[in-house]
């Protein structure tokens, strides 16, 4: 086992903040590629069943019509996109970004309850997934990968903010400090 550590060592693998910055990467490659495919007939076409069966986003429908909702989700994700992205730089925008990301994944991961045949009959039901409840419960890690990149800028924000009016930041940050076990 020593050797392989000695690679993942050499390969950078234990770096400051890489963990971060690639979970941060990686969700702007995910907002920008979906966000894309929103634009197209064939992507507002296959959304049909989710939006209709989503608690949060049914409404989507009856205020803008099919392909609206596509192009509504599409400019929501671009600029979750584009947030996230500035939050290389700007924690405060990234902390928006998350907040967004975090939002879009509880509201797709609230509709497999509500996704009728979701779980495959022909394989004795739950917790036989369907095709359908297989594709969106990968935003369950994607919820907690915005979930990290919330917490990590926010505490980066508040350390920034030294002089915060509010007084028990300053006492959250201290014990947050030995918590986190790198700065962002």
């Amino acid at each position: 086992m020593r050797p392989l550590f000695n690679i993942l060592i050499r390969l950078g693998i234990l770096r400051n903040d890489l963990d971060y910055h690639l979970i941060r990467a990686s969700m702007v490659i995910i907002f920008l590629f979906f966000g894309y495919s929103k634009w197209f007939s064939y992507e507002a076409q296959s959304l049909i069943p989710l939006i209709s069966h989503g608690p949060l986003i049914f409404w989507l429908y009856p205020v803008f019509g099919i392909r609206g909702a596509g192009r509504f989700l599409g400019t929501s994700e671009w600029l979750f996109c584009a947030l996230l992205f500035s939050g290389f730089w700007n924690k405060k925008l990234g902390v928006l970004g998350a907040i967004g990301a975090c939002f879009a994944f509880i509201s797709t991961i609230s509709i497999i309850p509500f996704l009728p045949d979701a779980w495959a009959k022909s394989a004795g039901g739950f917790p036989a997934m369907t095709d359908m409840v297989a594709f969106l419960m990968k935003d369950i890690g994607l919820l907690a990968m915005s979930v990290y990149l919330l917490r990590q800028d926010l505490i980066s924000v508040l350390r920034s903010n030294t002089s915060t009016s509010v007084p028990l930041a300053a006492s959250h940050i201290q014990q947050t400090q030995s918590e986190v076990p790198h700065s962002c």
